[in-house]
């Protein structure tokens, strides 16, 4: 699966994974709902996702806090467009 593929599934609920549901309503324009799903989750990719809905907010302070806690770099020169394939490709 890659981004264009996430983002034209047309309905979120037919999405079993919490993780790609948060990203497909980032995806949507709906940082609210992607943000509320995360927040919920404790695992390491839901951290990763966490740091990048608020690099995208941009709340870069945050951001760098949930990237310390998902063990990863604060991508410096990726674009959010890049790093949302990352996450994906890290969970499919």
């Amino acid at each position: 699966m890659d981004i264009l593929s996430l983002q034209q599934i047309p309905e979120p609920s037919s999405i079993a994974s919490n993780h790609l549901r948060a990203l497909w309503f980032d995806l949507h324009g709906d940082w609210n709902s992607a943000h509320r799903i995360v927040q919920q989750l404790e695992d390491v990719n839901a951290m990763w996702i966490h740091a990048y809905l608020h690099r995208k907010e941009p709340d870069l302070a945050n951001a760098r806090y949930w990237y310390r806690s998902a063990g990863k770099p604060f991508p410096e020169g990726q674009s959010s467009a890049e790093e949302a394939a990352a996450i994906l490709d890290a969970l499919v």
